[in-house]
C-alpha cells in the first residue's frame, strides 16, 4: 500500500498526519472527475443506455466464475501478508490476516488518500494481534514493494504478447515502465549479491534518513526482515514465493475481468487486454480519486474502445468489473473493520476492569 499522506511517528506504531494541500487537491479532483464523468455520461447517453442493456441480461452463472476469481486474488493478497510474516517469525492465523486485508482494502478504497490511512490502521492491527513494530513496518514495506514489482512484470508480459504494432501509442509507455521494471530487478540483484552495492545503497539510504525518521524506520524493518530470512536460507530463492503470491494477486483479478467479458458474452480483445488492465491498475493507483473512481472506470473503458471494443460494450465490461472487484467488496471490508475495532474495544475495556478491580 502507498500512500501521499507524510507518517508521523505516535506512540508505539505510526499514524497518517493529516496533509490538507494533498487532501484539497484528491477532493478538488473528485469533483472535476464528478463533473467530467455528468457530462460524458449526458454526450453518451445512449452508449450508456446500450450497457444497461447488456448488463441486464449477464448470465447469471457465470458470475460464479466472476466471484471466484476475485476470491482468488484477495485469497493470494492474503497468503502474500501471512507469507512476509512468517518468514519474520510472526505467527498468525490465515482468518486474523485475512480479516485485517479486507478492512485495510476497504478503507483504501473508501477514503482520499485512503491508501495511506490502511496502511497506517494495518499497522496497529499487526501491533495488536502481537507483532513487532519493525516486522509489521517492514512487512507493509515489502508486500508494497513486491506488488509493485508482480504489476509491472504482468505488464511486461502483456506487452511482449502484444507487440509495438498492437500497442500503437501506449508502447513508449509500456516500454518505461518495462524499463522501470528491470532497474528494480536489478536493484535487488545488486543488493542481494554484491557487498559493495549495499554499502553504497545504505549510505544513500542514512542520508535521506537523516531529514526522516520514517525512512530510518523503514530501513531497520527491512534491515532485521532480510537478516532473519537470510539465517533461514540465503540468496532470492525464500522471496519467489512471495513475488508467486503477489503475482498471483493481479493475475486472478485480471481473470476477473476477462471473466466480466465471458459473463456478459463479449469478444475479448486478447492482444491489448492485458495491457489495458495493467496501465489502468498503475493509473488507479495513484489514488486521485477515493478507490480511483473515475479514474479506473475512463482509463479502461478508453483502453478498451482503443483495443477495438464498442463504447457500450467497454462500458459494461468496465461497471461489471468494477462491481466485482471493488463495490461488492466495500460492505465486506468495513464489517471487517467494525468487527475488529469493536472487538478490540471490548478487549480494552475488559483489561481496563481487570485492571480496576485488581
Amino acid at each position: 500500500m502507498g500512500g501521499a499522506d507524510e507518517k508521523v511517528e505516535h506512540g508505539e506504531g505510526f499514524v497518517a498526519a493529516p496533509c490538507r494541500a494533498p487532501r484539497r487537491l484528491w477532493w478538488l479532483g473528485s469533483v472535476a472527475l464528478v463533473v467530467i464523468a455528468a457530462v460524458v455520461a449526458v454526450y453518451r447517453r445512449h452508449d450508456l443506455v446500450a450497457a444497461s442493456h447488456l448488463i441486464t441480461a449477464v448470465r447469471l452463472p457465470r458470475l460464479f466464475l466472476v466471484a471466484g476469481f476475485e476470491a482468488a486474488s484477495l485469497g493470494a493478497l492474503i497468503a502474500l501478508q501471512q507469507r512476509l510474516l512468517r518468514m519474520g517469525g510472526a505467527r498468525l492465523r490465515p482468518q486474523a490476516v485475512g480479516t485485517i486485508v479486507l478492512a485495510a482494502n476497504a478503507v483504501a478504497g473508501a477514503l482520499p488518500g485512503g491508501a495511506a490511512f490502511a496502511a497506517a490502521w494495518m499497522f496497529t492491527q499487526l501491533r495488536r494481534k502481537g507483532v513487532g513494530q519493525v516486522l509489521a513496518g517492514a512487512v507493509l514495506a515489502v508486500s508494497g514493494v513486491l506488488s509493485v514489482a508482480a504489476l509491472l512484470a504482468l505488464l511486461v508480459i502483456g506487452a511482449l504478447a502484444s507487440g509495438p504494432t498492437e500497442l500503437g501509442v501506449l508502447w513508449p509507455v509500456a516500454l518505461g515502465l518495462v524499463a522501470v521494471l528491470g532497474v528494480m530487478v536489478g536493484a535487488v540483484a545488486g543488493l542481494s549479491r554484491f557487498g559493495p552495492v549495499r554499502r553504497r545503497f545504505r549510505r544513500l539510504w542514512r542520508r535521506l534518513g537523516v531529514r526522516s525518521q520514517q525512512l530510518r524506520n523503514i530501513e531497520d524493518g527491512l534491515v532485521a526482515l532480510g537478516r532473519h530470512v537470510h539465517a533461514v536460507q540465503p540468496g532470492l530463492r525464500p522471496w519467489w514465493q512471495p513475488f508467486t503470491l503477489a503475482l498471483l494477486n493481479w493475475a486472478c483479478d485480471a481473470a476477473c475481468l476477462l471473466a466480466c467479458a465471458w459473463a456478459l458474452g463479449i469478444g475479448i480483445p486478447w492482444r491489448g487486454i492485458l495491457v489495458a488492465y495493467t496501465l489502468t491498475q498503475i493509473t488507479g493507483s495513484l489514488r486521485l480519486t477515493p478507490g480511483g473512481l473515475g479514474v479506473v472506470e475512463a482509463g479502461l473503458t478508453a483502453l478498451l474502445v482503443l483495443y477495438g471494443l464498442r463504447t457500450d460494450q467497454a462500458i459494461a465490461l468496465t461497471l461489471l468489473y468494477r462491481a466485482a472487484s471493488y463495490w461488492v467488496l466495500q460492505p465486506i471490508g468495513w464489517a471487517c473493520w467494525l468487527g475488529l475495532t469493536f472487538g478490540s474495544r471490548r478487549t480494552n475495556h475488559r483489561a481496563g476492569t481487570g485492571r480496576h478491580t485488581g
